[in-house]
């Protein structure tokens, strides 16, 4: 299909137009002989009209048969008759049976004085003549009819050489293009096939392999770029799905697994009711455990589905409503919440799910700082962009885990703090990227703790 589109617009059209082209041109070519034939002849019938009867005596005469002919019409061997007054041929040049009226010898002088007549006659053997009449007096009042005529001939010659020139250079033309078409509708069905076999590996499943390597730099190129970068996409979020299924099902293991064994030793033998208390209350710690994770997790999908209402807000009314959530968690450890931020900063964002991420920020720096340690809580403007910078007294983050404790499950200190579902930062960077931004550990050297930043453009806009 694609030949044969190619081989219609880009062959068979132009070869179409150009034939049309070559057609006007010929015919304008043949009315410009024709026209310079017509010129010629009148030409020549004018110096006939006041020259034919200068001869000796007065004597009548056509000055084409002593005397050069005139360079336009030599050329075309043009003939020429003089009728008297009764319609009888009086002079002919040349002599001899020639032009369309061999077998005509009359013709009846008109009223001179009007305009001169140009005719096109075809004689016996189907060749056509040219000629213009004159009808003029003689200095005794006598009338005559001067006729020339000149072969066509030569001008339908031109005109068809022009024709065969013309076509055959049409048809090298129309050959050389549809060989090129051939070979340009090979070469990107070649390339449009590797992409097709790409997408249907993908429909497959098969994000392990990029698309064949294609180095122009066409629209075709463009989109074999694109559809790499979407295939690398594509194993990354499967490889992050797989990871994320992994991590949940650990996670879930762990507490699933020591509330079958609390419940395998109550069963083994009789238990009292203060072991069966304790117990359940071990059971019931299990489950709140799990009720967060799965909290988590479906916060996690949320975030990541986005098509969430941003509307414009004051950000700086978020942090602070955040900031005076968690103080009470703050006084019960003994630290301390100081916020910096400006009056008024007004951004579009989703409310609720942007002040989720404030929320895990914050829980994250509650959590590790040390009592007595202080939490800073900024809101800084840069260009068109918001940050929100939460930094805590903790024992930091190292900078080899700087982008991967944003991955869902990962903890930073191992089994420490086994409080939390290794969601929170993962729930961050969703909310951020749904929003145009980023999330990041900020790289500027600290005496100690982390300093972990949210940052979201001024003006909405759409993300993909």
């Amino acid at each position: 299909m694609l030949a044969r589109r190619l081989w219609v617009l880009g062959a068979l059209l132009p070869v179409l137009a150009m034939l049309t082209a070559l057609g006007l041109a010929g015919q304008l070519f043949r009315y410009d002989l024709e026209r310079s034939l017509d010129r010629a002849l009148l030409a020549q019938a004018a110096i006939e009209s006041v020259s034919l009867f200068d001869g000796p005596g007065q004597k009548v005469h056509l000055h084409m048969a002593v005397s050069p002919l005139l360079e336009q019409v030599r050329p075309f061997a043009p003939h020429g008759y003089l009728y008297g007054p009764d319609g009888a041929l009086v002079v002919r040049y040349p002599q001899g049976p020639a032009g369309v009226d061999a077998g005509k010898e009359r013709l009846v002088p008109g009223e001179p004085g009007g305009e001169p007549r140009l005719l096109t006659q075809v004689d016996l053997n189907g060749e056509r003549w040219r000629e213009v009449r004159v009808n003029v007096r003689s200095p005794h009042g006598e009338r005559y009819a001067l006729r020339l005529s000149a072969s066509l001939g030569q001008v339908d010659g031109s005109v068809g050489t022009y024709y065969r020139m013309a076509l055959s250079l049409a048809a090298v033309l129309g050959l050389a293009l549809l060989a090129v078409q051939t070979a340009l509708a090979r070469k990107l069905a070649r390339r449009l096939a590797d992409i097709t076999r790409h997408l249907g590996q993908l429909r497959e499943g098969d994000f392990s392999r990029a698309p064949v390597e294609d180095r122009e730099r066409d629209e075709i190129g463009q989109l074999r770029a694109v559809l790499a970068e979407a295939t690398e996409r594509l194993r990354g979020a499967r490889e992050t799905q797989e990871r994320l299924i992994a991590g949940a099902a650990h996670e879930l293991r762990t507490p699933l697994t020591l509330m079958r064994t609390s419940m395998d030793l109550a069963l083994r033998r009789e238990r009292t009711p203060e072991e069966l208390r304790a117990s359940m209350l071990d059971s019931r710690r299990e489950v709140d455990r799990l009720a967060v994770l799965a909290g988590n997790l479906l916060d996690l999908a949320v975030a990541g589905r986005g098509g969430w209402d941003r509307k414009r807000g004051d950000l700086s009314q978020l942090l602070s409503q955040a900031v005076e959530g968690a103080r009470a968690e703050a006084e019960r450890r003994g630290q301390m919440i100081r916020v910096d931020a400006p009056g008024l900063a007004e951004a579009s964002f989703d409310a609720g799910g942007l002040r989720q991420a404030v929320d895990n920020l914050l829980s994250n720096a509650l959590k590790f700082s040390p009592e007595g340690g202080e939490i800073h809580v900024r809101l800084v403007r840069e260009g068109g962009r918001y940050q929100v910078r939460v930094a805590d007294l903790g024992p930091g983050i190292p900078p080899a885990e700087r982008e991967v404790v944003f991955e869902p499950f990962h903890r930073v200190l191992g089994d420490v703090h086994t409080s939390g579902t290794g969601l929170g930062l993962a729930i961050v960077r969703e909310v951020a990227e749904q929003h145009g931004g980023r999330a990041y550990v900020a790289s500027e050297p600290r005496a100690a703790g982390a300093e972990v930043v949210i940052e979201i453009p001024v003006a909405m806009r759409a993300v993909s």
